[in-house]
C-alpha cells in the first residue's frame, strides 16, 4: 500500500478540508489521475494519484486533515481491470471568449432558452409573466400550463418554495469563508480606515470601446473591458501618489516601486483576491488577458497560493451585481482600495448645460494611519481624470503638454 499524503500548500497553513472525492472507493486509478479536492483557507487544490493501483479512501468528505495527513491509500499490487481505458490526462484548453463572457462578472440567467407549451407560452405572453418565475413539471423542464395558473394564482412566491416554510439548515463554514471572515475583521480592527468618493463620466472610455473593440478583439483574441482602463489609470496614481500604495510593516512603512494590483474576483467558494503582477509595465491587451486568465482560474478552483499572494493596492467592481455606491474594506496589509460601481445614466451639468450623461461612483478607502486625506483624495481625483480621458493613459498627460514638454 502507498499513502497519499496531505501536501505541503503554505509556510502558514497547517490544515485542510476534503471537498469532493472524484474517485471511488476500490476504483482503480492510473497514476497522476486526479482522485480528490481539497480546500486550505486561502485555494481549492487536487490530489494526484502518485501510483496506479486500487483506491482505499481513508479521509471523508467535510473532514479537516492536517498537513501529511493519510487521505488516501493506494494497493499497487492490484491489476488492472481488463478492458478499462487509460485515463487521459488533458490538456487545458483555452476557451473563446465571447462579448458576453465578462470575467469578474457573474453571468444573468436570460429567460430566452425556456421551453413551454404552446397554450403556455400565449399565457406567458398574454399575461406578462416572467418565465423565471414559473416552476416547471414538464419533461425535460418545459412549462405547462397549470405551473403558469399556478404562478398566476401565487404572485411574488418563490417558485418550487413550500408555502410557509420554517425550515433552516446548518452548515459548516468552508476554510475560505473563515480566512475572508477573519480577515475582514482583523481589517476593520487594526486600520484606522476612512472611505472618499468621486464620480466619474464613462462617456469617453464607453465610446472608445465602442469604436475600436472590434478590431481589439480581433488583433489580441480578447475583449477590450472596462478592467484594463481603470489598472492602467490606477497604476499611473499609485505612482504618483506612493503612500496609497505603500503599506505599514511594524513601525516602518514599505513603499513599492511596482504596482501588484490584486482583483476581487467572486468565486463558487467565495470572495478571492488574484493579483495582476507589475500591472503599470503591461500594455491594455496584457492586462485583460491577466484579467481573463486569473477570473477563469477563480470560477475553476484553479488558482495557485503563490497567484493570491502579495498585491500592493485592490480593485473590486460590485457594479457587476447592480452597487450604486459602497465602502469597500481594505485588503490587508495593503492600505487602500477602489470600489468601482454601477454604471447609471444621470443628469450632469457640463458648460453651464443639463445633460445626460453614463456616470460610475467611485470610493476609496484607505488607512489613515499612512495615507493623509490630501492624498487620498488627490490620488482619487487622478484617476477620474485620467479615466475622463483615456488618452492621457499613454503618457500619464495630456499629449500636446508632453509634445511641448509642459
Amino acid at each position: 500500500m502507498i499513502d497519499i499524503k496531505v501536501p505541503t500548500v503554505g509556510e502558514s497553513i497547517s490544515e485542510v478540508t476534503l471537498i469532493k472525492w472524484l474517485k471511488k472507493e476500490g476504483e482503480y486509478v492510473d497514476r497522476d489521475e486526479v482522485i480528490a479536492e481539497l480546500e486550505s483557507e486561502k485555494a481549492t487544490f487536487e490530489v494526484n494519484a502518485e501510483k496506479a493501483g486500487v483506491l482505499k479512501m481513508v479521509g471523508k468528505e467535510g473532514d479537516t486533515l492536517k498537513i501529511g495527513d493519510v487521505v488516501a491509500q493506494i494497493d499497487e499490487t492490484a491489476p488492472k481491470p481488463a478492458g478499462q481505458p487509460e485515463a487521459k490526462i488533458e490538456e487545458p484548453v483555452a476557451k473563446p471568449q465571447t462579448e458576453k463572457s465578462v470575467p469578474i462578472a457573474i453571468p444573468v440567467a436570460s429567460d430566452s432558452g425556456i421551453k413551454a407549451t404552446p397554450v403556455a407560452s400565449a399565457m406567458i405572453a398574454d399575461k406578462k409573466i416572467a418565465p423565471s418565475t414559473i416552476s416547471p413539471t414538464g419533461v425535460g423542464g418545459k412549462i405547462l400550463k397549470h405551473d403558469v395558473l399556478d404562478a398566476l394564482s401565487n404572485p411574488g412566491r418563490i417558485p418550487g418554495k413550500t408555502m410557509f416554510s420554517r425550515e433552516g439548515k446548518r452548515e459548516k463554514m468552508s476554510n475560505l469563508r473563515k480566512t475572508v471572515s477573519r480577515r475582514l475583521v482583523e481589517a476593520k480592527n487594526t486600520t484606522a480606515m476612512l472611505t472618499t468618493f468621486n464620480e466619474v463620466d464613462m462617456s469617453a472610455i464607453m465610446s472608445l470601446r465602442a469604436q475600436y473593440k472590434d478590431k481589439f478583439k480581433e488583433k489580441h483574441g480578447v475583449n477590450l473591458g472596462f478592467m484594463s482602463f481603470f489598472t492602467k489609470a490606477c497604476c499611473y496614481a499609485l505612482q504618483e501618489w506612493p503612500a496609497v500604495n505603500a503599506y505599514i510593516d511594524g513601525d516602518e512603512i514599505i513603499y513599492h516601486e511596482y504596482c501588484d494590483i490584486s482583483i476581487a474576483v467572486s468565486a463558487p467558494k467565495g470572495l478571492v483576491v488574484p493579483v495582476i503582477r507589475n500591472a503599470e509595465s503591461l500594455s491594455m491587451a496584457e492586462i485583460e488577458k491577466k484579467v481573463v486568465e486569473l477570473a477563469t482560474k477563480a470560477r475553476d478552483n484553479k488558482l495557485s497560493m503563490e497567484e493570491m499572494q502579495g498585491g500592493t493596492f485592490t480593485i473590486t467592481n460590485g457594479g457587476v451585481f447592480g452597487s450604486l455606491m459602497s465602502t469597500p474594506i481594505i485588503n490587508i496589509p495593503q492600505s487602500a482600495i477602489l470600489g468601482m460601481h454601477k454604471i447609471e445614466e444621470r443628469a450632469v451639468v457640463v458648460a453651464g448645460q443639463i445633460v445626460i450623461r453614463p456616470m460610475m461612483y467611485l470610493a476609496v478607502s484607505y488607512d489613515h494611519r499612512i495615507i493623509d486625506g490630501r492624498e487620498s483624495v488627490s490620488f482619487l481625483v487622478r484617476v477620474k481624470e485620467l479615466l475622463e480621458n483615456p488618452s492621457l493613459l499613454l503618457f500619464g498627460k495630456d499629449p500636446v503638454k508632453a509634445l511641448l514638454e509642459l
